[in-house]
Formats: C-alpha cells, sequence, structure tokens
C-alpha cells in the first residue's frame, strides 16, 4: 500500500506543476463579478474593522450572491474564484474571504470537475505551506480547512497531495502535519491506510524538530493520530479496509513514546512539555494493554516522577502515574519493587506540602493522588503501610495529618479487593498518632474512626476507638469554655476538632447497635455538666437514639433495669430542670430545642410517670412550633409562655407532692451554672418564680426567697433584674410570703449596718447599698404588678408606694437608684390602672411622687443624653396623670414645659451610635405621651394655645434638630387634638391665624422631616379649621396641597419654595381679614428668630396674602402696617427686608392714605428701615409720584379748610401727623427718585407747598403743638440741622437742582435767597425774591405757581396767607395774573387781606400787590381805582400801623402813576391831607413815602385841583424845606424832589431857577433857597412869611437834631427878610425863649444854630429900635 501510494505521488507531481499554471479564462464576466463583489466583501471588512464590531450585511449578502450563483453554475464560478487566488499580490483578507466562500461552495455537494478540484488542492496546498510571515498564518488556516472540506468527497486527491510533501528525513511544513491530524479526525476509516506510513514518516523527523512550535504540532498532531486509533479499534467492525491489530499500533507508537519521554520531555519550554504530557496519555492508552510493552514503559517510570520537581503543572503527570498505576492493578502486573518507594515518597510529598502559586489544579492533582494511593493500596497494602507507618514517626503535624488522609482515603475505598489485613494495617498506623494532641491530627483520626464505622468496620472501633471519641468530646469542650482571648487561631481549630468530635459521635450512635453503658453515661453527663452548649443538639439526638434503643430491647448491653424500660438517669428534677433552661434558647447549636424535646419525650417514664401522658401530647405541638419557625421568625417571648405553660401542666400532674419545691430547689441551683446575661438564665429566674408561686409550703418558700436575695449579686443588673421578675411571679400567688421576705430582707440589713457586719455596706462600697435599694424598689412594684388585683388595693399606698418612696429619699440619687425608682413608679402606677373597679380611689402619694420626678428631670444635663432617665420620668408623670386627683391645668402646663425643655434641647446622636439614638428615640416617644396625656385634660383651644406657645420657641429655634422635634411634638399634638375635639370647640377669633403663622415659614426648613411635619400641622390646623366653619375647602385644594407636600420632599430649596408659596395660595382664601392679620402678625413676629430660608418664607406668605387680600384688608391696613414696621429694623437680610417692603408697597399702592399716615407717624430721625421703604417706593417713579402727591397733600391740608368726613380713607388723610417728617419723607423721595425726573408737573405745588411750610415755621403758629390728636416720640434729640426751616430749606434746593435750571439755580444761590428765606426776618423778602426770580428762569410753571398762590392766599391759616400774598407781590408786577385772567380774585383777596386790621404782614403785603397792579397790569389800576383809592385811604386813615400807612403811601404812588386827577376824584383832597401830615412822623419811611406820595401828586394835579393843592404846597412848604436837611439821605432826597416839584406852585420863575441848579452842597443850596424864598415872599406875600416864622418855631422842638438845627437856621434867615412891621406882629420874646432853649440842646450844632439865630435875633431887634420913633421895642 505505502509502495503504490510512492509511485502515484511521483506520477502527480509533473501534473501538479502543471495545475499551478494561471488559469486561462473561461468567462470574463463571471470573473469580473466576482472580483467586483470580493471587492465588496474587502471594503466592508476594512469598515467592520474599524467601526463596527460584527460583518456587515453588505459583506454577507455578497458572499451569499457568489454562494448562490455557485449552485447554478459551479465549476465557473470556482475557476474565477481559484483564478482570484493566483492573481498576484492579492491581499491576505481576499484570501481569506475565497476560501471560506469556496469551503461553503464543497459544502453544497454539487458536480464539480476533476480538474477544477485538482487545481483548488494544488492552490490551496502551496498557500498552505508558503508561509513567510506572521499574517500568512490566516491563509494557511483557511487553506488547510479547505483542503479538509475537500477531503470528505475528494479524499484521495488531497491525501496524495499531503503525503507528496510528507517525505522521510524530511522536515514537513507545521501545516502538512496539521492537516493531516484533521484528516484523521475526520476521516477515521479512510485514514488507517495511511497511518503506519504517516507514523513512521513521523518519527523520523522527530529529530529534525528542533523549533519548540513544531514539536508541539508534531505532539497535538500524534495525540490526534492516537486517539483516533483508538476510535478505529473500537469500530473494527465497521472498517472496510485490511484491518490493523492494537499490538500492531502500539509496536508503531512505542518508539515515539519512548522518544518524547527520554528527549521532548526534558525540553525547557514548558508549553512542549505540557504537550508531551498530553500527547502521552492517549499513547499509553494503546501502550499499556500490551503486556510487553508494559513493562518497558514501566521503566520510564522514573523519568515522569522527576518531572514533579520542574515547572510543569502537578496534575498532568499525576494523571500519567495514576494510568499506569490502575493498569497494573488491572492487568495484574505489578510494577518494580524498586519504583515502589520513590513513587510513594513523590506523592505523599504532594499531600503533605503546600502546592507552589503556579499549580492551578492543585485540589484536582490531591484528587489523582488519593486514587494513585488507592491503586497502590490495592496491589501493595503492607508495603504502603509500612511506608505511612514510617511516615508518621516523624513529628511534622503536616506529613502525619497528609498521612492519615491518606488512611481515611484507603478505608473509605469501596473495593472488594481491598481485604481486612489492609485495615488491620491501617488501624495500626492510626493507633500509633493517638497520644498526638495537636488539632488537625485529632481531626483526622476522628475522621478516620468515622471512616471505619460508615465502611462497615464498628467492631475495629470498639475500645480505643470509643475510648478515643469521648476522651475528645470532654477535651475540646473543656479548652472551648476556658479559652483565652489571645489564641483565637487556636480557639477555631479547637472548634472544628469538637465539630468533628460530634459528627463522629453522631455517626457511632446512628451505627453502632451495640453501645457500651459507659459511652452512654458519658453522653449524658455531659449534657449535665457542660459548659460548652453548643454540641448539646448531636449529643441529644445521639442520647435520643441510643434510648430508643435501649427501651426497645435492641441491646441487652444498654444497661436497662429488667423489663421496666427505664434507663439510668440523674435525677429526674435535676434533668427537667437542665433540659428545660437550655430548651428556653431552641435554636441554639443547631436547633437543640427539638433535640431535647424529643430526648424529654423519649426519657418520659423516666423522668416522671406521672406526666408522661401528658408530654406525649404536648411535646409534638412544641416541636411542630420550633419547625415552623426558625431563628429569624421565632418569638423569644412566645416560645417561653409556651415553655412556662408546659412546666405549669407538669407541675399540675405532682399537686400535692413536694415534686415541686425539689424542682424550684434544682432551678435554684441550675442558676449559677449560667453567665448573666444570658436567655437560659433570664429563662430559669422567671421558671423560678413561677415554681416557688405554685409552692404550697410558705416557710420553706420563704427560705428559698430569703437565700435567693442573699447570694444575689446586685451590681449585677441581669441578675438584679431576674430576681425581681423572680419576686414578681411568686407574688402571683404568694403575695403576702414575698411582702414579709422583703420586709424581713430590709431589718436585716438594717441589722447589718449597724453590728458588726457593717464592713458590707460600709461608704467605700456606696454603689452596694444604693444598688440594694434600687432593687428593692423595683421588687415592690413589680409585686404591684402581678399579685391579685383586691391585693393591691390593699398594700399600693403601704408598704408597696410608702417603701418605694423611702428608699429612694433615703439614697445617694444616683442613676441607677433613679431609674428603679421610676420603673417602680411606672409599675405601681400601671397596676392601680388595670383594676376595673377603682371607683373614687384617690391615689394618696401622686403629689410626693411627681416632686421627686420633676426634680430629677430638672437635674439631668441640658446638652446631652447620656441616660434613659428622661424618658423614664416623663413615662412616669404619664402614668400619674390618669390617676387621681387630677393635675391642675397650670400645673399641667408647668409639667409640659419642664418636660419639653428637657428633651428637645438635646442634639441628636450620630448615626454610628445606636445606643444613643434608642435613648434619643425613647425620650421623644415619651415626651410625646406625656405631652397627649396632659393635653388630654384640657381640650379646648385655651389650652392648644397655651401648648403650642410652650413649643414655639423650640419651633423658632436655629438649631435644626430642635425645630424638628419641636414641630413632631406639635404634629402630634394637633392630631390628637384634632381627633379628640372635631368641631366642639371653635377656635379663639384670630387663633387660626397665629398657628399658621408660627408654622408657615417651617415649610422651607432645611430639614425634610421638618417641612413635611410643618405641612402635616397645616393639614390638621386646615381639617379643624374647616370643620368649624363654612368653608369652601374641597377634593380639589386638598390634591394640590399633597402635591405640594410631594415637591417639599425634593432637596432643591427653589423647588421647596415653590412649593411652599403653592401652599400659601392654597389656603389663603380659607383665611378671614382677622386672621390673615394675625398670620401676618405672627410671621413678622417670628423674623429673625431662624435663617434667612425661614425668613424668605415667612415674608413669601406675607407677599401671597397681601397680593390676594389686600383689597379686603382696608380696616386692617394700620394694624398689618404696624407689625411689619414694628418688626423691620431687626430685619437681618436685605432679601427680606425687601420683601416686606415690597408689602408695605402693595397696601400703600390700595390703601394709600392709611400707609401714609403710619409711616409718617414714625419717630424722628427716620430710622435706615423706614428709609428702606421710602427708596423702594422712590424706585417706582410712577408709584413715588404718587406717594409725592399725598406727601404734599398732608403739608397742603393744613392750610385748607376742614373737610367733611366721607370715608375712612378720609379720616387717615385728615389724621394729623408730623409736618418735619413729612418734609424729611419729600426730600429723600426727590432725592432718590431717577434724576431724569424734574417734577415738571409738581414744581409749583412743591415749591409752593415748601414756602407755605417755611412760613408756618416763622410764623406764630409755629409753636403750637402740630399733633393734636397724636403724641408724637422721638427716639431721642433731633440733630440741630433737623428743623422745620432747614429740611425745607434744604427741600426746595433740592428741588431747584433737580429742576435742572442753571440760572435759575445760580440766581438764587448768588442773592442768598435761602438765607433769606432761612431767616425769620427776612422770610418775606426771601419768598418774594424767589418769586421773582422763578418768573425770570422758570416761566412755564407760572401759571400753576398763580393758582396755587391764589389758593392759599384764601387760607385760613394766616401763614399761609401771609407767604402766597408775599408771591404775589411779585406775581402783581408781572403780566402773569391778568394773562391767566387770575386778576380779578387775586385783586379781591387782596382786596380782604388789605381790608383787614389783624395781621399787620398781610395787609402791608397786600397792598404791595396792589400796588404792584401798576407794574403788571397798568391799564387795570384805572379799572380798579375805586377799590385801591379805597384800600388805600383806609390804610391811612385807620388806625394802622407806620408799616401799613408807609406801604398805603407806596402804593398810592404807584398806582397814580397810572391815573389823572379826574380818576382820583374826591380821593385827591384826602390824599393830599393824609399825605402831608406824615411829613413830620418820626418815622423815616413815612415821611420819606409822603414826600414821594406828595411829589406825584404834584405830577398828577390838574387844572381842578391846582388850586387845592396850591394850598397844601403853602401849607407844607416850611416842613419840606426843613426835611431838605433830614437826617436821612433817603428822606431828604425825597423831600427835595418832592420840593423841586412844587415849587412852581408858587408861580414864580426866579424862584424855579434858584434851586436844583448849583455845584454848592445840599445845605449851601438850601440856604440860598431859603433866602430867595424868604426874600420873595417878603417882598410879596410877608403875611405867608410870618406864618413859616410861627411854623419854624414849632419845628424847633423836633426830636430830629438836623431838623432843630434847620429850623433855627430857617428862623434866621426868615427874620432876616421880614421888615420891622412884620417882625413887630410876631412873638419874639416866644421864638427867643425857643432858642434859649436851645442853647441846653445836647447837640453843640444845634446849640451852635441857635446861638447864631438869637444873634439874628438880637440884629433884627436892634435895627427894629433904631427904626422905631420912640427907640424903645
Amino acid at each position: 500500500m505505502e509502495e503504490a501510494a510512492t509511485e502515484l505521488n511521483e506520477d502527480v507531481l509533473e501534473e501538479a506543476e502543471h495545475l499551478l499554471e494561471p488559469l486561462e479564462p473561461e468567462d470574463d464576466g463571471t470573473f469580473f463579478q466576482v472580483t467586483n463583489l470580493l471587492n465588496i466583501m474587502d471594503s466592508e471588512s476594512a469598515k467592520t474593522d474599524t467601526t463596527e464590531p460584527g460583518l456587515d450585511m453588505r459583506k454577507t449578502l455578497a458572499s451569499v450572491i457568489i454562494t448562490e450563483k455557485a449552485t447554478t453554475d459551479p465549476c465557473m464560478v470556482m475557476n474565477a474564484l481559484i483564478r482570484c487566488l493566483q492573481v498576484p499580490e492579492i491581499s491576505t483578507q481576499r484570501k481569506v474571504n475565497v476560501y471560506n466562500i469556496l469551503q461553503e461552495i464543497i459544502q453544497q455537494e454539487g458536480e464539480m470537475e476533476e480538474r477544477c478540484i485538482q487545481r483548488l488542492v494544488a492552490i490551496a496546498s502551496k498557500q498552505m505551506r508558503d508561509i513567510t510571515e506572521v499574517k500568512d498564518f490566516e491563509t494557511a488556516e483557511v487553506a488547510s480547512e479547505t483542503l479538509v472540506a475537500l477531503s470528505r468527497n475528494h479524499f484521495s486527491l488531497v491525501m496524495y497531495e499531503l503525503q507528496h510533501h510528507l517525505k522521510p528525513l524530511n522536515l514537513t511544513d507545521e501545516f502538512v502535519i496539521v492537516t493531516l491530524a484533521k484528516l484523521a479526525n475526520g476521516n477515521v476509516f479512510e485514514f488507517m491506510p495511511y497511518m503506519g506510513i504517516t507514523l513512521a514518516t513521523i518519527f523520523t523527523m522527530l529529530r529534525l524538530a528542533n523549533e519548540a512550535k513544531m514539536r508541539q504540532v508534531i505532539c497535538s498532531a500524534m495525540e490526534t493520530f492516537c486517539e483516533t486509533v483508538q476510535f478505529y479499534l473500537r469500530h473494527l467492525e465497521d472498517s472496510l479496509y485490511p484491518v490493523m491489530t492494537e499490538d500492531q499500533f502500539a509496536v508503531k507508537l512505542f518508539p515515539m513514546y519512548r522518544y518524547f519521554v527520554t528527549v521532548w520531555l526534558r525540553h525547557q519550554d514548558v508549553e512542549v512539555k505540557l504537550a508531551v504530557i498530553k500527547s502521552l496519555k492517549p499513547m499509553l492508552s494503546l501502550l499499556l494493554p500490551n503486556d510487553d510493552l508494559r513493562e518497558q514503559v514501566y521503566d520510564y517510570i522514573p523519568l515522569l516522577l522527576a518531572e514533579f520537581q520542574g515547572s510543569l503543572e502537578a496534575l498532568f503527570i499525576t494523571q500519567i502515574l495514576r494510568q499506569i498505576l490502575e493498569a497494573s492493578v488491572t492487568t495484574n502486573t505489578p510494577i518494580p519493587p524498586m519504583l515502589l518507594h520513590p513513587i510513594f515518597t513523590e506523592l505523599h510529598v504532594q499531600v503533605c506540602t503546600k502546592a507552589p502559586v503556579q499549580q492551578q489544579f492543585s485540589s484536582q492533582n490531591l484528587m489523582e493522588i488519593v486514587h494513585c494511593f488507592v491503586a497502590l493500596a490495592r496491589s501493595y497494602p503492607k508495603e504502603l503501610m509500612k511506608f505511612f507507618f514510617s511516615q508518621v514517626e516523624m513529628s511534622k503535624e503536616a506529613v502525619r495529618v497528609g498521612t492519615l488522609a491518606l488512611i481515611r482515603a484507603v478505608v473509605s475505598a469501596d473495593d472488594p479487593k481491598m481485604n481486612i489485613k489492609t485495615i488491620y494495617l491501617a488501624i495500626r498506623v492510626v493507633k500509633n498518632t493517638l497520644s498526638d494532641t495537636r488539632s488537625k491530627v485529632r481531626m483526622a483520626i476522628l475522621r478516620i474512626i468515622g471512616q471505619l464505622v460508615l465502611s462497615g468496620f464498628q467492631e475495629k472501633i470498639k475500645g480505643w476507638g470509643l475510648k478515643y471519641v469521648s476522651v475528645q468530646l470532654t477535651l475540646s469542650t473543656y479548652k472551648l469554655t476556658n479559652r483565652r482571648e489571645c489564641f483565637y487561631q487556636r480557639d477555631l481549630e479547637e472548634k472544628m476538632v469538637h465539630k468533628v468530635t460530634m459528627d463522629t459521635v453522631k455517626i457511632i450512635t446512628s451505627s453502632i447497635s451495640g453501645m457500651t453503658n459507659e459511652f452512654w453515661v458519658r453522653l449524658l453527663c455531659y449534657i449535665m455538666e457542660t459548659d460548652y452548649t453548643e454540641a448539646l443538639t448531636p449529643i441529644c439526638i445521639s442520647l435520643t437514639n441510643l434510648a430508643e434503643n435501649q427501651i426497645h430491647g435492641k441491646d441487652s448491653e444498654a444497661g436497662m433495669a429488667g423489663k421496666s424500660k427505664h434507663v439510668d438517669l440523674p435525677a429526674p428534677q435535676k434533668l427537667l430542670a437542665r433540659l428545660l433552661v437550655l430548651m428556653s434558647s431552641p435554636y441554639k447549636g443547631e436547633g437543640r430545642g427539638i433535640a431535647m424535646l424529643n430526648l424529654l419525650r423519649t426519657l418520659s417514664q423516666s423522668i416522671a410517670p406521672s406526666m408522661a401522658d401528658m408530654w406525649e401530647q404536648e411535646i409534638p405541638l412544641l416541636v411542630q412550633y420550633l419547625e415552623e419557625h426558625t431563628e429569624f421568625t421565632w418569638n423569644q417571648k412566645a416560645w417561653e409562655d409556651k415553655l412556662i405553660q408546659f412546666l405549669r401542666n407538669s407541675l399540675k400532674k405532682t399537686r400535692g407532692t413536694s415534686w415541686s419545691l425539689r424542682l424550684s430547689k434544682e432551678l435554684n441551683n441550675q442558676l449559677e451554672t449560667f453567665d448573666s446575661p444570658s436567655l437560659e438564665k433570664g429563662f430559669l429566674y422567671r421558671a423560678l418564680g413561677f415554681t416557688l408561686g405554685m409552692g404550697l409550703e410558705a416557710d420553706r418558700v420563704e427560705v428559698l426567697l430569703l437565700e435567693l436575695l442573699y447570694k444575689t449579686d446586685y451590681s449585677n443588673d441581669f441578675d438584679r433584674e431576674g430576681v425581681i421578675l423572680c419576686f414578681g411571679l411568686c407574688a402571683r400567688g404568694q403575695v403576702k410570703t414575698v411582702l414579709n421576705v422583703l420586709h424581713d430582707f430590709e431589718e436585716r440589713i438594717q441589722e447589718s449596718e449597724q453590728s458588726w457586719q457593717i464592713g458590707a455596706w460600709r461608704k467605700d462600697h456606696p454603689w452596694r447599698r444604693e444598688t440594694v435599694k434600687s432593687a428593692l424598689m423595683v421588687m415592690y412594684s413589680c409585686v404591684s404588678s402581678y399579685c391579685h388585683p383586691q391585693m393591691l388595693l390593699t398594700h399600693v399606698d403601704s408598704p408597696i408606694t410608702a417603701k418605694i418612696i423611702h428608699h429612694y429619699s433615703s439614697s445617694c440619687q444616683d442613676i441607677s437608684l433613679k431609674m428603679a425608682f421610676m420603673k417602680s413608679v411606672v409599675q405601681v402606677t400601671k397596676a392601680i390602672k388595670s383594676i376595673q373597679d377603682l371607683e373614687d380611689f384617690q391615689f394618696t402619694h401622686k403629689s410626693a411622687l411627681t416632686s421627686l420626678i420633676v426634680v430629677i428631670i430638672k437635674a439631668e444635663p441640658p446638652d446631652h443624653l447620656a441616660s434613659p432617665v428622661r424618658s423614664m420620668a416623663m413615662d412616669a408623670l404619664s402614668q400619674l396623670s390618669t390617676l387621681k386627683p387630677f393635675y391642675s391645668s397650670e400645673e399641667s402646663m408647668e409639667l409640659m414645659d419642664i418636660s419639653i425643655h428637657a428633651i428637645i434641647s438635646l442634639q441628636p446622636p450620630g448615626e454610628d451610635n445606636e445606643s444613643v439614638k434608642t435613648l434619643y428615640a425613647n425620650a421623644l416617644s415619651s415626651l410625646k405621651q406625656l405631652m397627649e396625656g396632659l393635653l388630654q385634660r384640657q381640650l379646648d383651644p385655651k389650652g392648644l394655645q397655651e401648648t403650642v406657645h410652650l413649643l414655639e420657641k423650640w419651633i423658632l429655634s436655629e438649631k435644626e434638630w430642635e425645630r424638628e422635634k419641636a414641630m413632631t411634638l406639635h404634629l402630634h399634638l394637633m392630631q390628637i387634638y384634632v381627633q379628640s375635639i372635631g368641631v366642639c370647640i371653635p377656635l379663639k377669633l384670630g387663633q387660626f391665624g397665629i398657628l399658621v403663622g408660627l408654622i408657615a415659614p417651617c415649610t422651607c426648613d432645611v430639614h425634610r422631616r421638618t417641612r413635611l411635619a410643618s405641612t402635616d400641622v397645616l393639614s390638621s390646623l386646615l381639617d379643624l379649621h374647616v370643620s368649624q366653619t363654612c368653608s369652601l375647602w374641597g377634593a380639589t385644594k386638598e390634591q394640590e396641597l399633597e402635591k405640594c407636600k410631594e415637591d417639599l420632599q425634593d432637596t432643591d430649596m427653589d423647588k421647596i419654595s415653590s412649593a411652599s408659596s403653592r401652599i400659601a395660595k392654597v389656603v389663603c382664601p380659607e383665611f378671614n381679614c382677622d386672621e390673615v392679620v394675625s398670620l401676618i402678625q405672627k410671621l413678622c413676629e417670628n423674623i429673625g428668630a431662624m435663617d434667612l430660608q425661614h425668613d424668605r418664607a415667612a415674608v413669601t406668605w406675607i407677599g401671597i396674602f397681601l397680593q390676594m387680600r389686600v383689597k379686603e384688608l382696608e380696616d386692617k391696613v394700620a394694624e398689618i402696617l404696624g407689625a411689619i414696621l414694628v418688626h423691620l429694623p431687626v430685619v437681618d437680610y436685605p432679601e427680606v427686608r425687601r420683601h416686606l417692603i415690597e408689602g408695605i408697597l402693595l397696601l400703600a399702592h390700595y390703601h394709600q392714605e392709611t400707609v401714609l399716615t403710619s409711616l409718617l407717624r414714625q419717630p424722628l430721625p427716620m430710622e435706615s428701615h423706614l428709609t428702606e421703604v421710602w427708596l423702594a417706593v422712590a424706585e417706582n417713579v410712577p408709584f413715588a409720584r404718587t406717594m409725592l402727591h399725598g406727601l404734599l397733600g398732608r403739608l397742603q391740608s393744613r392750610f385748607t379748610a376742614r373737610i367733611n368726613v366721607t370715608s375712612k380713607a378720609d379720616i387717615w388723610r385728615l389724621a394729623a401727623v408730623d409736618p418735619l417728617m413729612t418734609l424729611c419723607t419729600i426730600r429723600l423721595l426727590m432725592e432718590k427718585m431717577d434724576q431724569d425726573d424734574k417734577f415738571p408737573d409738581m414744581f409749583p405745588d412743591l415749591l409752593h407747598t415748601f414756602l407755605l411750610q417755611l412760613g408756618s415755621s416763622h410764623g406764630p403758629e409755629a409753636a403750637s403743638p402740630v399733633l393734636k390728636t397724636w403724641r408724637l416720640v422721638h427716639t431721642g434729640s433731633l440733630p440741630q440741622e433737623m428743623t422745620l426751616q432747614r429740611i425745607t430749606i434744604k427741600s426746595m434746593q433740592l428741588l431747584v437742582k433737580r429742576l435742572n435750571r442753571e440760572p435759575l439755580e445760580q440766581a438764587l444761590e448768588e442773592q442768598s435767597v435761602w438765607s433769606l428765606l432761612e431767616n425769620g426776618g427776612t422770610f418775606l423778602a426771601g419768598v418774594s425774591l424767589m418769586a421773582r426770580l422763578c418768573m425770570q428762569n422758570a416761566e412755564s410753571y407760572m401759571q400753576r405757581l398763580a393758582e396755587l398762590m391764589l389758593t392759599g392766599m384764601g387760607s385760613e391759616v394766616l401763614s399761609c396767607c401771609v407767604s402766597s400774598t408775599a408771591i404775589c407781590v411779585e406775581f402783581m408786577s408781572d403780566p402773569v395774573l391778568h394773562q391767566e385772567k387770575l386778576l380779578r380774585p387775586v385783586v379781591l383777596t387782596l382786596e380782604k387781606g388789605a381790608g383787614q386790621d389783624k395781621d399787620e404782614t398781610l395787609q402791608v403785603l397786600s397792598l404791595r400787590a396792589l400796588g404792584n397792579m401798576a407794574l403788571g397790569a397798568p391799564r387795570k389800576v384805572k379799572q380798579y381805582r375805586k377799590l385801591l383809592l379805597e384800600k388805600c385811604l383806609g390804610s391811612l386813615q385807620g388806625q394802622a400801623s407806620c408799616s401799613v400807612m408807609a406801604e398805603a403811601m407806596e402804593t398810592l404812588t404807584k398806582i397814580l402813576a397810572e391815573l389823572r386827577e379826574g380818576d382820583i376824584g374826591s380821593s385827591f383832597e384826602a390824599i393830599s391831607e393824609q399825605c402831608r401830615a406824615f411829613f413830620d412822623s418820626e418815622s423815616e419811611m413815612m415821611r420819606s413815602k409822603a414826600f414821594t406820595l406828595f411829589g406825584k401828586l404834584a405830577k398828577v394835579v390838574g387844572i381842578s385841583k391846582k388850586h387845592f393843592f396850591k394850598g397844601e404846597v403853602k401849607r407844607g412848604w416850611v416842613s419840606l424845606m426843613l426835611h431838605c436837611q433830614d437826617p436821612c439821605p433817603s428822606v431828604a432826597q425825597a423831600c427835595q424832589a418832592t420840593m423841586f416839584q412844587c415849587v412852581h406852585f408858587w408861580g414864580w420863575k426866579s424862584l424855579e431857577s434858584s434851586f436844583g441848579h448849583s455845584n454848592d452842597s445840599i445845605n449851601d443850596q438850601m440856604t440860598v433857597f431859603q433866602t430867595n424864598m424868604c426874600s420873595i415872599l417878603a417882598q410879596k406875600k410877608p403875611a405867608i412869611l410870618c406864618g413859616f416864622l410861627v411854623e419854624t418855631t414849632i419845628f424847633m422842638k423836633s426830636n430830629l437834631t438836623r431838623i432843630r438845627i434847620s429850623a433855627c437856621a430857617l428862623a434866621g434867615v426868615i427874620m432876616k427878610q421880614l421888615s420891622a412891621h412884620y417882625l413887630k406882629k410876631m412873638d419874639l420874646v416866644g421864638l427867643r425863649n425857643s432858642l434859649q432853649d436851645l442853647q441846653l440842646d445836647s447837640d453843640a450844632g444845634v446849640r451852635r444854630a441857635a446861638l447864631e439865630t438869637l444873634k439874628v435875633l438880637d440884629n433884627c431887634n436892634q435895627h427894629w429900635l433904631l427904626a422905631s420913633p420912640r427907640g424903645l421895642p
């Protein structure tokens, strides 16, 4: 067959070379189509590699198209694909795609041309072998797969191709061998004819394969070949080819096996070693059945053992070794003895030492090693046990443990070939290690003993095995119960030993039929004595099994007493007590309760035959309860109750005997065997108390109780509580006995303190004394809890409560004693309450107990919670509050306040402090319960309000935890109140708003629970409010409120604020106006009490309520505004102040007058918060202007007539306010309003009002009280600059500045108008100047200002009239009044002012204004001449003052300029006469005005009045001449001008020309004029000159020095010009006397003038004497 194949290969060689030549194209269209599809696949492959994890759909579709096309024309498509493979520089991906498509086409099993197949095989073979780069491996792999696919239908072609490249002594390509292995695996029977030549050829290549990769390929191929041969041998009957036997294959394989083991296995590459080892297993499967080759295989075992020391995974070597050893057992072909010890040693070492870290299969390796030792034990038991014996002789623990584990594995092997001798030898080895005390060795021995029992060798362990188990059970229990904390690892090992021991006991007791009595006794004593209760469950199960065997007579050696079926037991009461106590924790120790119940049931006849029937019924029920539950679902209390009931029923069966008393003693003895605390000991106390309570002999019960009292460690809380419970339970049936025992014990303690035994109660052990006292207190209270109700009423006051108070009061009152005291109080009160028919029972000690508890609460530290004293104290108060006599309302409030302060101030504990958290929660719960109980006694609005008032300061606390607790408590109380009272008693007016206002800000609290609690409180208040009113609250609003509650759970503060606002909008309609006021007042009151978030919420609620209800609050505006203004100064946050101010502005928008009055009634100086309000007003220019008008109205109202009140707004508008505050406010608004606003429409009103106000401050009414109905209170002395005058001036300055008229502003400054206005004396001048400058620089405002002026002139307020008239003075000099058609009303008003005589200033100004008509409306003077003349003459003719008359003359002067003589009429004479009368007035002004007016008359006089006026000139001429030298220059000047105007009335031209035309001084001119005048008069009218002399003499007595001098001079001039004839007629004597009197004048000038005149007189006398005929006078 091999020769035929060789010849065929040579024939095919030439043909193959021809096949590799490029294929001639048969169908270019198919080729191009396939090429395009392949291009698509290539492009999609590139995209897939970079972007997507899987093949693209287009690639798959292209492949499917090619494959589908091949179904119709496979040859054409295959040729095209082959042609693609022959394209030069084809990419690897293209080759892979082509080969994959070819494999799909081949699998279609269509008909294909032979030549096409041959060409494909040749190309695939070539590309499979052409590997030059790493990327070529992918091509070679798909080419190999393609050849394998072709081999299914064309095996010969493929095989010939591969065999052609497989040549002896020539190392072929690796993929040739790989492909051959695949062919062998896929075509077993076809490949078999070539198997021999293939193996032979590969063998020749082994020496040439030096590369690790090639060796791995050959090993893998050999593994496949061997598996193929095994398959072939198993299916020989299916083979059509010549049969090749197993031995033949083995002979061919052995050389390769030998070469692999001897050469390649020693290769350094681990991968090569692994490949060799994996190939050995299938090779050995063929070699080991051959007897000849098997022994040769044994020879190479040392080489395999040597590999254990290398880096190769031990598992694979062990598997080979196991295969060889098991084959030796199966074929009964022994391994050479010299190899046994190396095998034992290598395998044993791996068991006893820790596997290296790199060993990944150490556990599987150990399993394989065990199988190896089992195989060795079957064949070489003696040798193996000898080896084991030698190993255990070593002291190493690991060696012994490993050896014993192997022995156990040998024992556990279920193999019939394992003879008894092997077990015997194994036991000998084990016995040699029994003295080893190491934990792991002991566990290994115990496991071997258990395994011996399980394997049926029970007889082999009797004696040594059972004894060893007993010893280990005792030893492990002792070590576990006496363990030390520092030996944790050792304790864990001991626990494992104990567990293994218990498992072994269980195996022994369930498997051994014949058990020695010694082992039974050991186990039973173990239950009674052991402190390590974890082992009780398996022991009880074992004992139950043994007892059942003994009772049913299955073992004659069980130690039964005849046929009684009783077993040997300890005392029945002792065993029952032990089991009952242990059963109190039924799930400990893997569920010991059920095991003990079953044991108890089994031993019922032995323990108490009288109880056996009852136990048969009740124990299954207890077992059922435990089976239905787990340690996580059961209830300790319920289980203990069941056990107590079981005990009760059991003791009933022994009634009349001493059984229960003996059981009590045993239970008492058991107390010392259990630690404190423990569930078992707790149940012991309970069972003991119950058992004693059922005892019939009181004296013996007393003895046991006293013994219990004396031996109890009262410093141990658990024992103390246990004894207390025991006494209480005992009191259920023995109350008198218990009280007697306690009394006796107390007396003995007292005796001990006073006797030699005082050492036990010294002060150096104060804790013991106080601890005993606390225990006694609780014992008394516990007695009250358990004793019969009728007995309780007899003993509750005395001795129970009295003893409790005594023991507490006579102690140091530490924490434990306080807790005991309050616990006692609670128990006593609960016991009293439990009595149904108390009737009129009065607890006499209630007051004393309450006082003691309050002292305890107050003594607790306020900053931390260190004990449950607070909660216990409040629980005690809660219980006491339910007993008569009840607390009064004052006492209840006091108790609430004390309790609240004790709890709410505590800071909550941290999350990691569970104990303090529990104390904290209990304290809160107790506080709730106490307040609920106290509130129940006062369920009315007053009680609710008082209770909430107690919580208020905590609700407003800055500390989060205090707010949360207070709000939670508020919610609890509110819910109780709503549930209890309903609609019975409505809330007081305003109370609803107060309650809501308190909690509303908390809806925005940073703490979520506080927010939710506050919302719930609000809901409760709404429920109460809705139930008590006819509210429209419905489901829709309720749903909205619930949505808001959900939003409050968010953490975003913006969402929380939004939800709070929505709540306010929802509840707002439920408030009436009074409730709104109380709500806002409460919200304002609490602003600043907490943080910014609360203040925001408060002002948000205020804003919402004001927005929604502002129109309805007209009567409440003052209250609301007052609340806001009072609390606004203390607000710290600008944002909050801003919202409050916005609320004020909102009120002002709808109720301006009320708000204005309230704001203006605030004290001065204006505080910052009030300033901030007005600044906010100023920001809104339209609103600010409105407010400015209102403020102006307040100022103007003082100057207008009182109007009748028609509305509430009128009342507020007319209410008295401080004008200074009003002015300050106006100035502030003007200063802060938009600078672009120049107040064009308000300038006249503001200016006029300011002038009126300034006038009033200077007027007489300024001193009168500003406010009559409201007392102005200033916060302190006002600054000097804060006066009405200065503030008004500054406001006017600001007004002018805002007007932006620089000329006006500059003129006011230059002419010092502000100074004039500020000074009361120059105020009117300043007003006039102000009006004049305004007319010049602010013409556009004159009309409005004139209207305001007219209104002011008509005011009833004098200062207003005066100031307005002062303005009018200037306005009358301008045409504006005439142009605006205001002249007539103004004139009529001025007429009144000029006609009144109450105020001189007003009269003067009125006259002046009337006079200015000649300047402003000269044409109208004639129209009003009658009125003007009348008022002026009236002023001159009446009793008016000088200023009035002077002003009247000034006015006449002005109007006469516009009139003619005819217009004046008859008034001319009166004017002339009145005017001349004032020539000699002492007032300079009067003289000046008179002279000026007389001069004006001289101009006006006409023909008709000329004669009259000429006479007036003559009558006043002396005065004119004299006053030309008036001391007042202005008067002199006016006189001179008038004299010049009147000189022509003398009719002498020469006289006219002599006056005023000289450059001489006025005196010289007057002297000349007088001389000329007198000269002319002496000549023409001497009589007139004589009259002048007489008048001149009168002027010599003038008060004016200059006039006296001038009179003397004029007299001298006249006398010089008079003739003697006329001198004779004169009274010269009188003249002389006058002159002589002037000689005594104080003024020297007068004296000189008089002297000169006397000289003239003397000269005249001399001339007269000389001229006389007789020479005599």
